[in-house]
């Protein structure tokens, strides 16, 4: 016992020394005084990266959220109290996160567009408050559904224009190469190596060894140098799956596939935008 009061006595120092204005007193008269402090210690590990790094706090107010958690938390069971602390709560989620979040996903890199914050607090409070006069929930999802397409669409046409223009030009040129054949849709193909085996249906896992290159010859995505790859014929962006769907087993094309039978509008890194894509496809085995 005398070693836990030796404890005792320098943790209440420690206590005395170090407590903002907002802090409890500890009282230190048994062991579970002891360990409930060594417990309230040991979970702020990692606290202060998650608070600077997932909740945008600069630690030179650590006195104004140590006011915050300590007033939530003695809050104890008044509901008033409760409601008002998760508001601040789910509030920091919303602005820190979810609007950040939609923004990346309707604007991408572009950080000079944003959604109406204001408006969107007004939506959340309302749907919340349970006042539907303006639009109900279930058009306000089919609404966020069907335009949040629209909008994400026309911001990353007014920046990536210029990237569609070159992939529709490409795909002229392409189309009017000697030797390139149509698969339909403004996709194109050349045979490099002709395939007698069978002809793979969408439902069908096929064995191929493949290399993806934008128009500008940069390889995105490769299995030439490895083992080559099993997936389901449906498996792969439209283009893609109407060469696998219409070359024989033993074939090799080289296959060139404008943005919309691709990844469209959407940024997959070294894959932009309304980007035109070329694959060179080994159609090796159908998978049984």
């Amino acid at each position: 016992m005398k070693k836990i009061s030796v404890i005792c006595a320098a943790v209440l120092a420690i206590v005395m020394t170090s407590c903002t204005q907002s802090a409890p007193s500890a009282a230190f008269k048994s062991e579970l005084d002891t360990l409930s402090y060594a417990i309230g210690m040991s979970q702020t590990q990692g606290l202060k990266d998650y608070l600077v790094m997932r909740m945008g706090v600069d630690t030179a107010y650590i006195d104004e959220f140590l006011k915050g958690f300590y007033e939530s938390a003695k809050s104890g069971e008044d509901p008033k109290k409760t409601a008002y602390y998760a508001g601040l709560q789910i509030g920091q989620q919303v602005s820190q996160g979810m609007v950040k979040n939609i923004n990346q996903m309707i604007f991408g890199e572009d950080s000079t567009q944003t959604i109406n914050e204001k408006n969107l607090y007004a939506g959340f409070m309302a749907a919340v408050a349970g006042k539907f006069d303006v639009m109900t929930l279930d058009s306000a999802n089919n609404y966020a559904q069907t335009k949040m397409d629209v909008v994400r669409n026309a911001a990353r046409e007014k920046q990536f224009g210029d990237n569609k223009a070159a992939g529709e030009k490409f795909m002229a040129e392409i189309a009017k190469k000697d030797g390139v054949k149509s698969l339909g849709n403004g996709v194109y193909y050349e045979v490099l190596t002709e395939g007698k085996g069978e002809i793979a249906a969408d439902t069908c896992r096929v064995k191929v060894h493949y290399e993806g290159t934008l128009t500008d010859g940069t390889v995105f995505d490769s299995n030439l140098e490895g083992e080559p790859t099993v997936f389901g014929a449906s498996q792969v962006i439209p283009g893609f799956k109407a060469a696998l769907t219409t070359m024989p087993v033993g074939s090799k094309w080289k296959v060139y596939i404008p943005q919309d039978q691709a990844y469209g509008s959407q940024d997959m890194g070294k894959i932009k935008p309304f980007s035109a894509l070329i694959f060179t496809i080994d159609l090796i085995s159908i998978e049984k």
